[in-house]
């Protein structure tokens, strides 16, 4: 399938400056409506996108087929409420967020009597770092890309989706309900940040830099988080994240207990299970 040349991002942040480099790349014609006038500058100045708008006009809006919302979920949920009459009927539209059973049925809502559709995605890509400057579409070499589509979705529409995650550069291109992608994202992703944001705030670091190793650093990447998005996503999730912050908590005891009783072949027993499931990931 053939997909249009001309592409309206809606966001240039790390994950939106990316998407318009990659594809750019590709031959795509990619403009942009962001709310900083620098950052438009910047993208601009450096070839990114070919024009853009720091204003939300209906007949620029009109005059895309294809849109791409790189914004915050309650940014994004909030543009759709308030433009979703702006867009043409019978456009394509998708979405990065990380999140997707509070955001997909909203949007598909407001376009449930139209020819347009929305296939939500997810980038599983990212850095420690936000905004334009930091955009690479490298990110998306070695990184995972899910769509969740609903039944609203048409098989055009999904295999449309699909196909850009495989032009972005994505290593490995799958479909998940949103239910099942924010399950699996809240013990994949979610998880991983609350426990290194725990470990950072257990003891005061400032002088343990100098005595930590590789294992450490390595482990609180993630920690050097942005609070607003974070908060956003885990309160978006909390059902499924709650679940999988009490499953680890469990297994935290079990291995506490194990210890305090001397207890040799439970602590052996998940060293040699976390080594083998560990081992899944290495084939990958």
């Amino acid at each position: 399938m053939k997909n249009d040349k001309r592409i309206l991002i809606v966001g240039l942040g790390l994950i939106g400056g990316s998407y318009a480099m990659a594809l750019k790349n590709k031959g795509y014609e990619v403009e942009a409506i962001v709310r900083r006038e620098e950052t438009l500058e910047y993208a601009l100045s450096k070839g990114i996108i070919k024009n853009g708008r720091t204003t939300v006009d209906k007949d620029y809006i009109q005059s895309f087929s294809t849109i791409i919302f790189c914004l915050y979920p309650s940014v994004f949920l909030e543009w759709i409420q308030k433009y979703h009459s702006y867009i043409k009927d019978g456009s394509y539209l998708t979405d990065v967020t990380g999140v997707k059973s509070k955001i997909v049925y909203q949007v598909q809502e407001y376009f449930k009597n139209t020819n347009t559709q929305f296939v939500a995605s997810h980038p599983m890509a990212g850095r420690e770092v936000n905004g334009i400057e930091n955009a690479d579409p490298s990110i998306f070499k070695n990184a995972n890309f899910i769509v969740t589509p609903t039944l609203s979705n048409t098989i055009e529409a999904i295999e449309r989706t699909k196909s850009y995650g495989e032009e972005l550069g994505f290593k490995k291109v799958s479909i998940l309900s949103p239910e099942e992608h924010d399950k699996m994202i809240a013990f994949l992703s979610q998880l991983p940040h609350v426990i290194a944001v725990s470990l950072m705030t257990t003891e005061e670091s400032e002088k343990l830099v100098d005595y930590t190793g590789d294992s450490f650093r390595d482990f609180t990447r993630i920690a050097n988080i942005n609070s607003s998005m974070w908060t956003e996503l885990f309160l978006l999730n909390k059902e499924y994240l709650l679940e999988k912050i009490d499953a680890f908590m469990n297994e935290m005891k079990e291995f506490r207990d194990a210890l305090s009783n001397e207890d040799v072949e439970v602590m052996k027993e998940k060293m040699e299970l976390s080594t083998l499931r560990r081992s899944y990931f290495i084939k990958k």
